[in-house]
């Protein structure tokens, strides 16, 4: 491993306890937002990369959605808190228990807003009871459906089926974003060399009604052409 690379996982590690230790301590969500978005802004620029959305237009400004998003990086968190920026949604972020529990990011992911998912778990009604609670307060869930990051050549891979569950119980409005791209790899060379200016882009697409009737991964791609 080279120098910066080694140097930029040291900082990362710094960024995200750190703000893991404000946001402890922050209930108000909008408040929780903009740190959020301070962490991910602060961890971008450190890697030199620059977000792009396309079709921002298509983004609303307010209101509770379940946010559905690819999945290729540990950084299309924040590449999605910057695509909001300049919107009063907040969102709960579906987490995995390896991250509650992960050294780097468990303090971040247990303060930061997010639902526990424990795929180990026979039963999920605790899981789907949590993320009701918070749409209750007025949250908006984000999800990667593929459950896991992509890291084959295929553009997505499959979806699972919850996604669709939480929208249809919740009754939430599907708002899809795509990161185009190889985002892995451009994180990978700029975690290399940062001096080098580099540019990621997250595509909003058209809102999904919650009682759409065709699968959602079908529907996801037709929205992405993909």
């Amino acid at each position: 491993m080279k120098f910066n690379q080694i140097k930029q996982l040291f900082y990362a590690l710094y960024l995200t306890n750190s703000f893991g230790l404000r946001l402890r301590s922050i209930p108000d969500p909008l408040q929780k937002k903009k740190l959020r978005l301070e962490y991910s802004l602060a961890q971008l620029k450190a890697l030199n990369i620059v977000i792009n959305v396309e079709n921002s237009e298509k983004l609303p400004k307010n209101g509770q959605y379940l946010l559905v998003s690819n999945h290729r990086t540990i950084i299309d968190p924040p590449i999605i808190e910057v695509a909001l920026k300049d919107t009063d949604i907040f969102g709960l972020w579906i987490s995995k228990k390896e991250l509650y529990n992960s050294l780097f990011f468990g303090l971040f992911v247990r303060n930061a807003g997010s639902v526990l998912l424990d795929r180990e778990k026979s039963q999920m009604s605790g899981f789907f009871a949590d993320v009701k609670k918070g749409v209750k307060e007025g949250s908006s869930i984000f999800i990667f459906p593929e459950g896991t990051r992509n890291k084959t050549d295929a553009p997505l891979t499959p979806f699972k089926e919850g996604s669709r569950i939480i929208a249809l119980k919740n009754r939430l409005p599907m708002l899809p974003v795509y990161i185009k791209g190889n985002a892995a790899q451009v994180l990978k060379d700029a975690l290399v060399d940062n001096t080098t200016k580099r540019e990621v882009t997250i595509v909003i697409g058209d809102m999904i009604d919650y009682k759409e009737k065709k699968d959602l991964e079908i529907v996801y791609k037709e929205r992405f052409d993909l």
